[in-house]
């Protein structure tokens, strides 16, 4: 008897398939880097900035930009320097309260979008590589696996290997590649 991902009891099939998944998970985050770095390349921007390009839409407070980015607030200042430099973004006070800043598109920045997003159809693998039907299910999968409450379904995966001296951490406990 084995231990699979979530430290229960399993079958070594289980404990095969999930380290298949994972080594597959790693490959598919690796040509979605190789990817978003060449669009990125073509823009003459960092990738972390044409992930905000994405994001934007309307004015947005950065602390919400840095929110949907999942990063830090002082990190926003950077992307937004960046898209800034390139004129792709400015900023703006807030409406209601002058303090907060809001990130804005500027035209430039609207149509560089809308060329992302073409690039972003045509090159990513979901896009090239699965019909409407698999595109469908792909998209059912991530949102089951990211759901509010997800992360409490393996939350049990964080100490699971804390008593034989292993990290633990997204790869279960495997650490960076």
């Amino acid at each position: 008897m084995t231990t699979n991902a979530t430290g229960s009891a399993g079958s070594g099939a289980t404990d095969s398939a999930g380290r298949a998944i994972l080594d597959a998970f790693g490959d598919f985050a690796k040509q979605l880097g190789t990817i978003s770095g060449s669009i990125a390349a073509g823009f003459g921007v960092a990738p972390s900035d044409l992930v905000a390009l994405f994001k934007i839409d309307g004015a947005l407070p950065m602390k919400d930009l840095a929110q949907r980015m999942g990063c830090d607030a002082s990190f926003v200042t950077a992307v937004a320097d960046a898209l800034e430099r390139h004129g792709l973004a400015r900023r703006e006070p807030g409406e209601h309260d002058r303090r907060v800043k809001n990130l804005v598109l500027t035209p430039e920045g609207i149509a560089a979008k809308e060329r992302l997003m073409q690039e972003l159809a045509t090159k990513m693998p979901w896009c090239a590589r699965l019909d409407d039907a698999e595109r469908s299910c792909f998209l059912r999968l991530l949102r089951k696996m990211t759901a509010p409450g997800a992360e409490a379904d393996i939350g049990g995966l964080a100490g699971s290997h804390a008593s034989d001296g292993r990290a633990s951490g997204p790869a279960g406990g495997h650490g960076r590649r």
